[in-house]
């Protein structure tokens, strides 16, 4: 049996990034009604508001807990991919990390689209966005915006060790969030007087006092509903009971760069083989849908440390410091610096990012540190590879196939480049500011003497997962092969739209919350204009 719940003017699906920025503008509006459905419980987990704690999140029930398909440039190996199931989605579980990304991937996005997605366009969406504690990192910065950005309370000294060895290294060190990053910057983050602000934070908390929001929580999405060639709503699953939730004018879905490509093959969207093969009745043949994949690949060099570390992070001082002050290491977020350089001097742009973290963040964030250690780490940032996301079933609880197809370009370009960037982390522990400061090498694990490029390979081959950053398998486009237009509309049907990090047309060189929380307030603005 079906039960019908509720009927709004619109129906997003997913309260992440982009969801919760899009329900929490549209509902501004009084004479608009809004549901929004979330898969996940609300965000009441303790370790979501303590910035340093976010690991512990992983694999538990605010967590879609994903597993790639074994990556033959990876060892063979299946990479975890945790995913956000809870208000603020993965906003809630990030690490916290506030990278604009440049303004050449916007104009890149523009010349795939159309001229509303280029950078000094999205900058004003920025400046809408942000509410930059303790005085802006960058001129545009906004200082009134629902989002709060700030500067660390606490960072460690080893961190400060690190941005002076970029220094000995020869980049410069520079604000955070400029146009064209050039150097490294000490990390800006998604916190507010030290404790995590989310998405759920910014704009749901403030929006679910309004009477014309319905927010439905641990109700799973299970196909967009049709009359003709019409979205008109959404089936969900709510406590073991089927219902639907009817939209007036549109259904937006905002449920990630996973979640919906599948929610779309489940709704007979997508590649017409792959859906019959399944027995799902097609909708609209796009097989563009879930193609398209890329992901930010990171792999590290991982040195003990005698103290200073987020290793006594958990320790009583500190418990107390952060109860009672809103300070120390547990307000880290633990990626507390990074910058930004080339593989190959030839490059307009750079392809690589640096990220230092005075933890020992090791095994995917899955073990718990045994010792005092720090990692330097290095991000391929525009990927050759691009892999897919497929259905395993017709069933909606199957997690779909993820195939991210690391380091596979044909001519072998990524992995070179990751090379390069394991070097860089190499040389920046070499830097006098470092090399004083860390002791051996203990990731990778090694024996000694081996070559330095056996270990710089071996590093990559087993050291490397990924920075959380899936994107582009719904992609923008004003071709006809896309699977959205520049308005965000799906190609073949009316009145459904996707608004989440799946319509990014090419990854950024940056990270992928801060994009997606403009994806969702321009989202906004496209539904109220047109309708």
């Amino acid at each position: 049996m079906i039960q019908e719940t509720t009927v709004a003017d619109y129906v997003i699906v997913g309260a992440g990034s982009s969801g919760a920025a899009l329900a929490g503008r549209l509902s501004n509006d009084p004479r608009t009604e809004v549901a929004l459905i979330e898969a996940g419980p609300p965000d009441k987990d303790k370790f979501v508001h303590i910035p340093a704690a976010f690991s512990k999140l992983f694999r538990s029930e605010v967590d879609w807990d994903y597993l790639t398909e074994p990556q033959p440039g990876l060892g063979g190996r299946s990479i975890y991919w945790p995913r956000g199931k809870t208000l603020g989605g993965s906003s809630s579980m990030n690490a916290m990390m506030w990278v604009r990304g440049f303004a050449a991937d916007y104009d890149e996005w523009a010349a795939l689209a159309d001229d509303s997605w280029s950078f000094g366009k999205v900058v004003e969406y920025f400046r809408r966005i942000e509410n930059v504690e303790g005085g802006a990192a960058t001129d545009d910065a906004g200082t009134t915006g629902p989002l709060t950005v700030s500067r660390q309370r606490s960072p460690r000294a080893l961190t400060g060790a690190y941005l002076e060895a970029a220094r000995e290294t020869g980049f410069p060190v520079e604000r955070a969030n400029t146009a064209q990053p050039e150097g490294f910057s000490q990390t800006m983050v998604t916190q507010k007087r030290g404790a995590r602000w989310s998405t759920a934070d910014a704009y749901l908390a403030p929006a679910r006092k309004r009477t014309n929001l319905t927010v439905l929580t641990e109700a799973t999405a299970t196909r967009v509903l049709f009359e003709g060639s019409a979205a008109v709503g959404v089936e969900y699953m709510q406590g073991g009971v089927r219902r639907t939730v009817r939209a007036r004018k549109e259904v937006v879905l905002a449920g990630g760069a996973i979640n919906t490509p599948q929610l779309l093959m489940l709704s007979g969207i997508g590649d017409e083989e792959q859906l019959r093969r399944h027995g799902i009745a097609v909708r609209h043949h796009l097989p563009e849908v879930g193609r398209n994949l890329s992901d930010h690949l990171v792999s590290m060099l991982g040195y003990r440390v005698g103290s200073d570390t987020l290793f006594a992070a958990e320790k009583l001082p500190e418990l107390a410091n952060y109860l009672v002050r809103r300070r120390g290491m547990l307000t880290s977020n633990v990626g507390e610096a990074y910058g930004f350089t080339r593989s190959r001097e030839e490059l307009a742009l750079p392809d690589l990012e640096m990220i230092f973290a005075p933890a020992p963040f090791f095994d995917e964030g899955l073990v718990p540190g045994t010792e005092h250690a720090a990692i330097l780490g290095t991000i391929l940032l525009k990927p050759e590879s691009r892999g897919e996301i497929t259905l395993r079933s017709a069933d909606y609880a199957d997690k779909p196939i993820i195939d991210p197809r690391y380091l596979s370009d044909d001519g072998g370009v990524d992995r070179r480049a990751m090379l390069e960037g394991l070097r860089v982390c190499e040389a920046l522990a070499s830097a006098p500011s470092l090399k004083s400061r860390l002791g051996e090498m203990i990731r990778p694990a090694v024996t000694a003497p081996t070559p330095l490029e056996d270990v710089l390979a071996t590093a990559l081959e087993r050291n490397s997962h990924t920075l959380y950053h899936p994107t582009g398998t719904c992609r923008m486009g004003k071709d006809a092969a896309s699977v959205v237009d520049p308005e965000l509309r799906v190609r073949g049907v009316d009145r459904l739209r996707v608004a989440d990090a799946s319509i990014m047309p090419t990854i950024i060189r940056g990270h992928t919350h801060a994009p997606c929380v403009v994806i969702g307030e321009k989202a906004a603005d496209l539904l109220l204009r047109s309708n």
